[in-house]
């Protein structure tokens, strides 16, 4: 027979129960029955978190984007330099720059003197960046010009808002006084993204060891680092505790990136900004760009001329009168094939083309020959860089005959480049047949459409529609559906 201490203990453990499971029952009755009582309603309710509209989770500016196209004037620039360099560089900007009509301001170092004064027109307005001698004194900043660099984003915005027309603000663009920008290009791309949301673009280093020695996440500045307006405007607000925090940091790109991730924002890199974080001939990589816009080119003053017979500067202006007459193919690699005489036409748009003496695949083809060398240091064993590439090649079956952008005429068919042999091979012929040869090649004419390419999902295609004399005639068209190109 049970004992009376057992039955006490018995009846106590099934009331605990029996409150345990009304106590679950009340639980779910108060999550799952309405609350017709506005004044009884429990101060935290995760179901009810989850079923709130949508709208009711996005930040008031957020909700603000109606879809409008993106237009250069939602863009500023913030350009960055030096009064010294200025003398010489200034004619990249200008080959670029649209006075009136692109917005921004150039950050020098110190006031312009000598022949900068009076200040060109056809340059930016300029600025003196501000004198940060103290904070530099108080933080021991490892790089002191890493400082201003980073710096001058919040006086590009500064400035920005003193004029009173920051309304139409969308992009932030900072980069460096040796490049060239592609305005058109770099607009349109932007439209394809929601200013209202942070985002923070740019372009990774050709060279791979960069990007290891500083961070495969960040974008290099020189050849542009694009925020939307409200990142911008946050980082402007967390600026001065940002720079002390990074302030050993010895690249400005570095500490840059590293802001945007305390902001919790991840970079997205694009193929169509460059650094060129190489030296040498850069035709190889120009002649074999990858299936994206053309945004930027940094660094020329440490590539040779991109032209043969030019200089940087004449070079510069030479590719921009191909970029007036179309951005949107500007660089943009073409092939087409002869079979009768088994010849392969690359065209870089713009820039160069190439006629190979035989039929080459194109997962081949679009490899850049490596005619330039790595940025810093001594040859080390591959991987050199952040794409594949091809060595240069010797073979006549393999090397190309390379002419160069030599004009460009606007027609009533469309727009007409015009490409003028680099010089001959010299190392004979692919094959026996004499009439394989292109060596009597002297000119390219390719007409492509006069209206703006939009579509990036496919390449362009080519045919041969005449030779006349020393002068091979090419049409671009739109590639047919399920069209093969082996």
């Amino acid at each position: 027979m049970m004992s009376s201490c057992s039955s006490a203990n018995f009846a106590a453990s099934n009331l605990w129960k029996a409150l345990f499971i009304l106590g679950l029952a009340l639980y779910f009755i108060s999550i799952f029955v309405p609350n017709r009582n506005p004044t009884c309603q429990s101060s935290y309710n995760l179901f009810s978190y989850f079923k709130k509209e949508p709208s009711s989770l996005i930040s008031p500016n957020e909700a603000k984007f109606d879809g409008s196209p993106t237009k250069l004037n939602h863009v500023v620039f913030g350009l960055l330099g030096s009064e010294g360099a200025w003398h010489h560089r200034k004619a990249y900007i200008e080959s670029w720059w649209k006075p009136n009509i692109t917005r921004g301001f150039l950050f020098l170092d110190k006031p312009p003197t000598g022949e900068l004064l009076p200040w060109s027109t056809a340059s930016p307005p300029y600025k003196v960046s501000d004198d940060l001698t103290t904070f530099l004194n108080e933080t021991k900043a490892a790089v002191p010009i890493m400082i201003r660099m980073v710096h001058g984003l919040m006086e590009v915005l500064r400035e920005v808002e003193r004029q009173g027309d920051h309304g139409e603000i969308r992009w932030l663009m900072m980069g460096d006084d040796d490049s060239i920008f592609f305005m058109e290009n770099i607009v349109d791309v932007l439209g394809e993204h929601d200013h209202t949301r942070y985002h923070y673009l740019g372009g990774q280093s050709e060279f791979i060891m960069s990007n290891f020695w500083f961070s495969f996440n960040q974008g290099f500045g020189g050849a542009g680092i694009i925020m939307s307006y409200p990142l911008a405007k946050a980082l402007v607000k967390d600026m001065d505790s940002c720079l002390r925090r990074y302030a050993q940091m010895n690249s400005a790109d570095l500490i840059t990136m590293s802001c945007i991730a305390d902001v919790g924002v991840d970079f997205s890199p694009h193929k169509g900004i460059h650094q060129i974080d190489l030296t040498g001939d850069l035709s190889g990589f120009l002649s074999y760009h990858p299936k994206t816009p053309l945004m930027s080119l940094h660094h020329f003053d440490n590539v040779e001329p991109i032209f043969p017979s030019k200089d940087r500067f004449e070079s510069t202006r030479h590719l921009m009168k191909a970029a007036e007459a179309d951005q949107s193919r500007l660089l943009q690699q073409t092939i087409c094939y002869d079979r009768k005489i088994e010849w392969t036409f690359s065209i870089s748009w713009g820039y160069s083309a190439h006629i190979y003496e035989r039929i080459m695949s194109r997962s081949y083809i679009r490899k850049p020959i490596e005619t330039f060398t790595i940025w810093v240091g001594e040859p080390r064993p591959p991987p050199q860089y952040m794409f594949n590439t091809r060595l240069p090649s010797s073979d006549p079956c393999e090397a190309p005959h390379v002419f160069f952008l030599q004009e460009v005429n606007k027609s009533s068919l469309g727009t007409v480049t015009v490409y003028s042999s680099a010089g001959p091979r010299g190392i004979g012929t692919c094959g026996s047949p004499p009439e394989r040869s292109a060596s009597f090649v002297t000119e390219i004419h390719v007409l492509s459409p006069a209206m703006k390419r939009t579509k990036m999902d496919r390449s362009e295609c080519c045919d041969i529609v005449g030779v006349e004399g020393t002068r091979v005639e090419l049409k671009y068209r739109e590639c047919e559906v399920d069209e093969i190109f082996a």
